[in-house]
């Protein structure tokens, strides 16, 4: 029996003797991202509903697919494929959730297709089956609490007032570090879905890592209590994960905290969606089609008309846009509240440092941090931030300090501990004999010191300390307030009780000297969230920024000294305007071979946009990106959306990849 073409959705052409079942088909094709008809047996009608998981016969192959909807006509004149079986009952996919999906394929240019693959987890059948279908009656919740996590900000006050009182206000959040009722950012983010609880809708609050998670979950319990709320993250187990999911479906919990994939989380009457440190970069979908938590959570706010608030120590150039353009209003401390409320920040080198050590600007530990560092410790723990991980990063010929490279391949040497020979990063081979390419010297010398190296030199100046490392192997959670080093690379900081008494950030050149676009951002934001955890300058915190450039301005720097995240953001989005780079401009990067970027060139209607490229990359692929104004956004996705369209229905064409707001766009 010859198998019927499936049929895209249209205008109804009449009554059809069956029910049809319109059914989104994962094929992982772009050019059948649609919904296609399908017969409901009459076995099957009692269980067929939209939103239900179901399999049915495509192109030959069982396929997996999502009854998008249920009608009683079709278009398509001849006999409909009826529907194999139904997976599960279960309604996962809501209006909602597909609303969502379609947005956002169409603004990363994508598929609905792939976004539903990151918006619902597998099923457990298990899961299913334990958890009641009936929502529990939640206890009672918590009275609102005495002391205010956002009593210190100016406009927070009335932005949790908004929020209880049902309003649903946009705004973006500069923390600082606990004052000395010792609430920090996650009792703030507690208080604000206290409050969106309390009006009787939901919450969605993502955070960067399950580190983040646990705080903040502890901070929800305290103040929801038992019951309201669940973790939903990617690495959580498949039976977990999956209830989780299905408490906020069925209405079990109204408040989901967890990663990036929280954000499609299905919870009922949302009023708030919330997500922290809006730089960091797990935020990025590593999978296509590559969606931010921001783009994601800000069309699941204008969706259903949620209050919006991103928080974290620093502003984005892309929050700064958003501010610029009135979408969100800042809630700040007041500038004349700031100095006591954040550490003091020092730049070695800088003053009289020099007078007292010549190789302050540039030492690895230089003395004013030596002793910063010896002051703290006779009161508490001090953080060190290393940039780098390992023992020597990299290595450098000792006598024209060239960087060190691979005979083999040309990669970086480095050194993995104390008298290993140097090693290959790339291909692994060990270069017992080192010979500098440049001038033939066979001595090397390092150039970058890793977290391993900065713990043995710090264990030698303070003997009899504890240093205690985090981020190399093992990453701790916290740190009592008693003397201690702490080591760690950045995002592996511990928590400190009562915050540390000092900050020193080393090598400060490793963060700003990186060919990125966001690496001052970056930098920024690295050095911010270590201070986050440090004591403000009334309770004598302290920080200090080690081998800064000190012959030139760097705006970066310049932020750090004065804590003005705003200034350094609203300076970066100017500097980006006028270089029409994201997010003043929407770019998108394409790759594939080289013949397959330059036939793209002279087709329509990319042929018509502003086109860099191909220029072949390191692994032989090639990269091409397209660049146009803010307003041409929908036209580029189209464009694109489009051009893999084209390419999937031809199989013997070499496919492309698309991604549009690369992290890095530069060629």
């Amino acid at each position: 029996m010859t198998e019927p073409e499936p049929l895209p959705l249209g205008v109804s052409a009449g009554p059809a003797p069956v029910r049809v079942a319109r059914v989104l088909v994962d094929t992982g094709l772009a050019h059948l991202d649609r919904p296609f008809d399908y017969a409901i047996p009459d076995d099957l009608v009692a269980e067929v509903s939209p939103g239900v998981r179901v399999r049915v016969r495509f192109a030959g192959r069982d396929l997996a697919g999502y009854v998008a909807a249920v009608a009683d006509s079709t278009t398509h004149e001849g006999r409909l494929a009826p529907i194999r079986r139904v997976v599960s009952p279960e309604p996962v996919l809501t209006e909602a959730t597909l609303a969502l999906a379609e947005r956002v394929a169409e603004r990363y240019a994508g598929t609905v297709g792939d976004v539903l693959r990151l918006a619902i987890p597998p099923r457990h059948a298990t899961a299913e089956r334990a958890l009641p279908a009936e929502a529990p009656e939640p206890p009672e919740l918590p009275p609102v609490p005495e002391t205010s996590a956002w009593e210190r900000y100016a406009a927070g006050p009335a932005f949790v007032t908004r929020l209880a009182a049902g309003e649903s206000p946009w705004a973006e959040w500069l923390a600082v570090p606990p004052g000395p009722d010792g609430l920090d950012w996650p009792d703030a983010i507690a208080e604000a879905v206290h409050a969106t609880v309390r009006s009787g809708r939901g919450a969605v609050v993502v955070v960067p890592d399950h580190r983040d998670v646990g705080r903040l979950d502890a901070s929800l319990t305290a103040a929801l209590g038992p019951g309201r709320h669940v973790r939903l993250t990617a690495d959580q187990g498949p039976q977990a994960r999956y209830t989780a999911w299905l408490k906020a479906l069925r209405g079990h919990v109204p408040v989901v905290v967890g990663t990036r994939a929280a954000a499609f989380a299905p919870v009922h009457d949302l009023g708030l969606v919330l997500w922290w440190d809006d730089g960091d970069d797990l935020h990025g979908e590593p999978r296509a089609p590559y969606p931010h938590v921001r783009e994601v959570l800000r069309i699941r706010a204008e969706q259903a008309g949620a209050a919006l608030v991103v928080g974290g120590p620093t502003r984005t150039a892309s929050i700064e846009r958003w501010r610029q353009e009135g979408a969100v209003h800042s809630i700040a401390l007041p500038p004349g509240r700031l100095r006591g409320a954040v550490p003091r920040v020092q730049v070695a080198g800088e003053g009289r440092d020099l007078e007292d050590d010549a190789m302050a600007a540039t030492a690895h530990l230089p003395s004013v941090a030596w002793r910063l560092a010896r002051e703290a410790l006779l009161t508490g723990p001090v953080l060190v931030q290393v940039p780098r991980r390992g023992y020597l990063p990299s290595i450098s010929c000792q006598q024209c300090r060239a960087p060190a490279h691979c005979p083999r391949c040309g990669g970086r040497l480095l050194l993995r501990g104390p008298g290993a020979p140097p090693e290959c990063r790339w291909c692994g081979l060990v270069a017992r004999d080192f010979s500098c390419r440049e001038c033939g010297a066979t001595r090397w010398r390092s150039s970058t010191v890793g977290a391993r190296r900065t713990a043995e030199e710090l264990g030698r100046a303070f003997p009899g300390v504890p240093v205690l490392t985090s981020g190399s192997g093992a990453v701790l959670e916290r740190v009592e307030a008693t003397p201690a080093l702490v080591i760690a690379t950045p995002g592996a900081e511990p928590v400190a009780a009562g915050g540390y008494h000092a900050t020193l950030l080393l090598d400060a050149w490793a963060s700003l000297d990186r060919p990125v676009l966001t690496a001052g951002e970056e930098a920024l934001r690295r050095w911010l969230l270590a201070g986050l955890l440090t004591r403000g300058w009334a309770e004598g915190g302290r920080m200090v920024l080690c081998g800064a450039p000190v012959h030139t301005s760097v705006p970066a720097v310049e932020a750090l000294v004065r804590w003005d995240p705003a200034w350094f953001a609203g300076r970066e989005l100017a500097d980006r305007q006028a270089l029409a780079l994201p997010p003043a401009a929407t770019v998108a990067l394409l790759t594939g071979e080289r013949q397959a970027l330059e036939s793209v060139l002279a087709e329509p209607p990319l042929a018509e946009l502003e086109l860099l490229g191909p220029v072949t990359v390191g692994d032989g692929s090639a990269r091409l990106v397209a660049r146009v104004p803010l307003e041409r956004r929908a036209e580029l996705a189209a464009a694109l959306r489009a051009l893999r369209g084209a390419r999937s229905a031809h199989r013997e064409a070499t496919p492309i990849g698309v991604r549009m707001d690369p992290p890095d766009p530069g060629m």
